[in-house]
This record gives structure tokens, C-alpha cells and sequence, in this order.
């Protein structure tokens, strides 16, 4: 069995190079691993050195040098629709949501054609289609549940909590707060603290600080309650 080591773009296949076709699902086409037989009978794995989505018309270079040409075959999808373009947005956000595959054209949407998700699109008022036809899904974008930029609740809240309770950021954090509301004394439990044994353990450690301004502003006996 030869092995398919790299990948060629479609624009830059020249067609007397192929010597071969390969037709792939969508989902064979997004994994590393494979092994397939083309069109001439030849069996090939597909073990990319760097991971890459298959489109179609790209090709597969061989581990002899002669190039396989990918081909996105027909599958059983769902051609959605809707007059109202906003059902068509609520669904597309649910669908994403759920992290199912589904591309993007200016006449329609197309899923997998799925019983769970007939019951997604007829629930949020889409008029669907069955149809026969390649599918070429909008690309993942992967990891973006662990980039500093991808605004993620769960896993950012997670590290946010960290970061307040013990990253150096949050020394510094404490000690503009005490500069900026030495005048207002109450800060150490304020509204935005979000950390109130935290904030109360470094306003005693600046303690001098609070005198200061306490008794600039007549807080001088309030300021040595604390």
C-alpha cells in the first residue's frame, strides 16, 4: 500500500500529473489516517505530514511522486430554506452551537440529511429539501476553545478565576484599586471586588496607605477600626 505523505492545492495541480482520482466524503476528507482505494484500483493511506482539510479538486502526492486527485462525492444532505432570512439565521446559530457541519451558499444551507435535524429545521420554521449533491462544509476553526482572542465563556472564566486568585496580575490589580479609592474607604468590599477575602487581606497590607488618606479626609477613626 503507498503511502500519501503531502498535499497539493487545487491551483496549483497541473492535470497531466494525475494519475488518479480519489472520491471522498466530507468526513473522510477532514481526517488524517485513511486508507482508500481510487478509482484505478490503487490503495493508498493518506497520512499527511502536516494536517490539512481535503477539498475537491486538490491532490494527493504519492509516496512515488504521482498525484491523486481528490473528488468530493455526492452524500444525502438537506437543501434549507427560509422567506424569512432571520429563521435562517436562528438556525445556522443553533447548528453551530452544536458544532454541526453545514455549508453556506446564496441559494441554500446544507446539513446532513438527519432525522434529529429535519426536527431542528422544521422547529425553527425552515422549509428543507433532500438532495444528492457534494459536501463541502464551512471549515472548523480548531482549538478556538483555548485561543486568548475566541471569547469563550466556560473555559476563560475557568483560567479568569485562577489568574485573579494567584497570577502576579492580580497584586497589581489590588494595588491600583487601593491608590484609585483611597478616599473612598469601603472599596475593600465593594460591588467590583468579586473577591472579598482577597481584597480584605491586601488592604491590611496597606494599611500606612489607609491612614494616609483617611486622615486627609477626616476618616481618621474609621481608617483605625480596620
Amino acid at each position: 500500500m503507498l503511502r500519501a505523505n503531502s498535499l497539493v492545492r487545487k491551483a496549483a495541480v497541473r492535470p497531466e500529473r494525475v494519475a488518479d482520482t480519489l472520491g471522498l466524503a466530507h468526513r473522510d476528507r477532514n481526517r488524517g489516517g485513511v486508507t482508500a482505494t481510487t478509482a484505478g484500483g490503487l490503495e493508498i493511506e493518506i497520512a499527511l505530514d502536516k494536517p490539512a482539510v481535503l477539498n475537491d479538486g486538490d491532490a494527493l502526492k504519492l509516496e512515488d511522486g504521482r498525484l491523486v486527485q481528490v473528488r468530493a462525492v455526492p452524500e444525502s444532505l438537506l437543501a434549507v430554506r427560509a422567506e424569512n432570512p432571520l429563521r435562517l439565521t436562528r438556525l445556522a446559530w443553533h447548528l453551530g452551537g452544536h458544532h454541526v457541519p453545514a455549508e453556506m451558499t446564496a441559494d441554500a444551507l446544507y446539513v446532513p440529511n438527519d432525522p434529529a435535524l429535519a426536527e431542528l429545521v422544521r422547529g425553527q420554521g425552515c422549509a428543507m429539501t433532500p438532495v444528492e449533491r457534494p459536501f463541502q462544509p464551512e471549515p472548523e476553526v480548531h482549538h478556538h476553545a483555548h485561543g486568548d482572542d475566541c471569547g469563550c465563556g466556560h473555559d476563560h472564566h475557568h483560567h479568569g478565576h485562577h489568574d485573579h486568585d494567584h497570577g502576579p496580575d492580580h497584586h497589581g490589580h489590588a494595588h491600583e484599586h487601593k491608590h484609585e479609592h483611597g478616599h473612598k474607604h469601603e472599596h475593600a468590599h465593594g460591588e467590583g471586588c468579586g473577591c472579598g477575602h482577597d481584597h480584605d487581606h491586601h488592604g491590611h497590607g496597606h494599611h500606612d496607605h489607609g491612614h494616609g488618606h483617611g486622615a486627609a479626609h477626616g476618616h481618621k477613626g474609621h481608617s483605625h477600626d480596620h
